[in-house]
């Protein structure tokens, strides 16, 4: 009874954290944009609030029970449209207990933020990734100046995957060295969530860093959300025991990892839609040509669904994948990848003849040098 009570007490602080609902105000001055002119405020990519514009001001107030990511839309002539629209004048912010202040001569593009702990914060996340973004925006109007002769040769693109590639890198490796200094901060778990859109996850990597997040953090319906990821994750860490599973080839033959015991076998999740999966599809197929006779094979699990199989089998075709294929053509809920917790593709397992995972994530070079040093 007594650890009973005591779990009890040291959850109770949570609790009422949680449950506690705190007010925000949003004040704004745009310029001296009047009516119609009119300001959104979007959550969860949904409308929560607006307001009209008089002389440039506006004013938003709300309640939330944790601080949280919203953005702010501007439109002159007051009607929002389409929210998915990226051209639209947008500010991203927090949602925190207390004032946040907005200010600038036009438009929210332009416009200065303020506000408590939790924008500050974000603030300085912003401030140490700026130059990153800027190199990222550079490359990009590279790309759009670059004439059609350049798009058309696979050197130019190879270099320009590459200088991408690095700088998505030097973005990521920022995020992480932020929530690495800032562990009680609301924003490191945003930038957790988001790097997963930007990086597939490695337990080694997001395992330390989710762990040394405040109990606060963790104890949000997202941090647990997040955990149950980072639990899935160690499941499938290099030294893990990889999950087996059965699905089926275009030709209807069922088909097992455990199949492949006492080889070394690739598991690669691919999709017929993803660009970049069929962009390193001659990196394994080379590396394929060269292993096949050494104990090695590759098994692809494709993340198409029952309506895109026509384009699945046609993508193996044109690509001219000589191994195994699978899917249970379920997309994203495909039951191998879930196993594996594959939240983007490409991606791939390296397991070892005792059906070990070696290594993951192999792309490009190293994906030979991987095998290079695992098969003789």
């Amino acid at each position: 009874m007594h650890k009973h009570l005591l779990g009890f007490l040291l959850i109770t602080p949570w609790l009422a954290n949680a449950q506690t609902t705190t007010y925000f105000t949003v004040k704004g001055t745009l310029g001296k944009h009047d009516a119609p002119a009119k300001v959104y405020l979007l959550r969860d990519n949904a409308v929560a609030d607006s307001a009209t514009l008089k002389n440039g001001t506006f004013e938003l107030k709300g309640t939330t029970v944790a601080p949280i990511m919203a953005d702010l839309i501007f439109r002159p002539k007051g009607r929002l449209g389409s929210l998915s629209d990226p051209m639209k004048d947008r500010a991203h912010l927090f949602l925190e207990p207390g004032t946040l202040s907005i200010v600038s001569p036009d438009s929210l593009a332009h416009a200065t933020i303020k506000g408590g702990p939790v924008n500050t914060d974000y603030a300085r996340l912003n401030e140490s990734t700026k130059p990153i973004l800027a190199h990222i925006q550079a490359l990009g109007a590279d790309v759009q100046k670059a004439t059609v002769q350049q798009r058309q040769d696979p050197a130019f693109n190879e270099q320009v995957k590459r200088q991408f590639d690095g700088l998505t890198t030097q973005y990521v490796t920022a995020n992480y060295a932020f929530i690495k200094a800032n562990p009680t901060s609301w924003v490191s778990l945003h930038a957790l969530l988001d790097m997963q859109m930007r990086d597939l996850p490695q337990y080694t990597v997001v395992g330390p860093l989710y762990e040394a997040l405040s109990p606060t953090l963790k104890n949000s319906p997202q941090g647990r959300t997040y955990g149950e990821l980072v639990r899935g994750l160690k499941a499938v860490a290099i030294g893990a025991q990889a999950p087996d599973f059965s699905q089926q080839t275009p030709e209807g033959k069922t088909v097992s990892l455990r199949d492949y015991r006492g080889k070394y076998v690739l598991v690669d999740f691919w999709a017929s839609w993803c660009g970049p999966c069929r962009e390193e599809n001659p990196t394994v197929v080379k590396a394929y040509s060269r292993y096949k006779g050494h104990n090695f094979e590759v098994v692809g699990v494709s993340l198409d669904s029952e309506k895109d199989r026509a384009k699945w089998v046609q993508a193996i075709q044109d690509d001219k994948l000589p191994w195994t294929q699978v899917s249970d053509l379920k997309g994203f809920e495909n039951a191998a990848a879930r196993s594996y917790y594959v939240s983007g593709i490409p991606q791939n397992y390296l397991i070892d003849p005792t059906g070990k995972i070696v290594a993951a994530n192999l792309k490009g070079n190293e994906l030979e040098a991987t095998l290079a040093k695992y098969i003789k």
